[in-house]
């Protein structure tokens, strides 16, 4: 099986933590369109006999476009693709573009789960971090979207934002659990580089809470959704039992992935490919029948470490046999002595023939899969 992942890259505006590509300009959306669904003819070779099992429209904000867009889009999939029959098709939203009108006309163009992006219900918060919402319109969106056919939903959160107290992110989770959605996703504030907190860093005038502020609530984060029956099943991912996100499972499980669309990635085991970060310059690479897209080659040590990196973020961890079977290198008797030191420590353990981190090693997965990587 393998997905597909199609970015929108348009916004109503800069979100000030946001290192994503995306053009707040929309004069190009019937161009980016038209090349999008035929990047999607040029590249159905991509995933060879493998059946698409997820569709994922990502960004940006899709949410942002028409729905005869969204419409055109899916059906370009279904055309060039051998989609199994139900799909998980996804489409990430923000909360002032939720309708009636949209969301009946996504779930009749197929889309059966709705990812919504509120970040927070604090209004504070949202004016600092730029969100064109506020929480009212957040909780208006909510209330919308659970008297509509989609029982599908994720909603992101993030925490980390602002030193201070805690009650600011605990009242965020109480808020969100009156809802009960069946997937939340939170993630620790991030500070990039080329975005305008990364700029407001360099000047010194960014209010950035440390690492012990930001684990606390992660461990806040861990504890409210574990004793409400969510499943930590990711790093940043938790959901009611069954509702795991197939697609991003699909990443987390080393599978192949087709993405379309400008800055889209792509992976087929050999490669990565990165589509171009410009709208221009991606529309006239298309028309052109050209990919406009940079291919990194995956050495077997690539391999081995994109593994290890993304499947120890799980709970499934990472299996031991798969890459002695797959690659021939025995990662436990390799790294015997770091695992002992790690079990030692509380940091994971050893079940089933996978090592897989506790929620103590979940705080320094980036660290301890470094740790066990191949070198070249």
């Amino acid at each position: 099986m393998a997905g597909i992942y199609i970015h929108i890259p348009f916004c109503q505006q800069a979100c000030y933590y946001c290192d994503f590509y995306f053009s707040t300009s929309q004069k190009l959306t019937d161009p980016v369109i038209d090349a999008i669904c035929k990047e999607l003819s040029l590249r159905k070779k991509y995933t060879g006999d493998e059946k698409i099992s997820t569709i994922y429209l990502g960004g940006g904000t899709p949410s942002l476009l028409k729905p005869a867009y969204i419409t055109r889009l899916l059906d370009a999939v279904y055309a060039y693709y051998n989609v199994i029959t139900g799909p998980e098709v996804t489409i990430e939203a923000n909360p002032e573009d939720i309708s009636r009108t949209k969301l009946n006309t996504w779930e009749k163009a197929g889309i059966n789960r709705l990812s919504l992006g509120v970040q927070s219900f604090d209004n504070k918060v949202l004016a600092y971090m730029n969100r064109v919402h506020n929480a009212g319109k957040a909780l208006a969106s909510l209330d919308m979207i659970r008297t509509s056919a989609f029982k599908n939903v994720n909603v992101d959160l993030i925490y980390g934002v602002l030193p201070g107290s805690h009650k600011r992110w605990e009242k965020d989770l109480e808020i969100l659990l009156k809802y009960r959605p069946v997937h939340i996703s939170a993630y620790n504030l991030t500070i990039e580089e080329n975005t305008v907190f990364g700029r407001w860093a360099r000047r010194g005038k960014l209010q950035v809470p440390d690492d012990d502020f930001s684990a606390e609530e992660y461990e806040i984060l861990v504890s409210m959704l574990e004793h409400e029956g969510y499943l930590h099943y990711e790093i940043s991912n938790f959901c009611l039992p069954g509702y795991e996100s197939q697609h991003n499972s699909a990443y987390w499980k080393n599978k192949y992935y087709l993405g379309v669309g400008p800055a889209a990635h792509s992976f087929n085991h050999k490669s990565r490919q990165y589509n171009v970060s410009n709208n221009a310059l991606y529309v006239r690479a298309i028309a052109d029948n050209k990919i406009p897209a940079t291919i990194e080659p995956l050495t077997r040590e690539n391999q081995i470490n994109d593994y290890i990196l993304t499947s120890l973020r799980t709970m499934w961890g990472t299996s031991f046999h798969t890459i002695k079977e797959k690659w021939g290198y025995d990662l436990l008797q390799s790294n015997r002595s770091l695992i002992e030191r790690l079990k030692a420590g509380g940091m994971c353990r050893i079940d089933a023939g996978k090592i897989v981190l506790t929620e103590k090693g979940f705080l320094l997965a980036d660290k301890i899969a470094s740790g066990l990587f191949v070198n070249s």
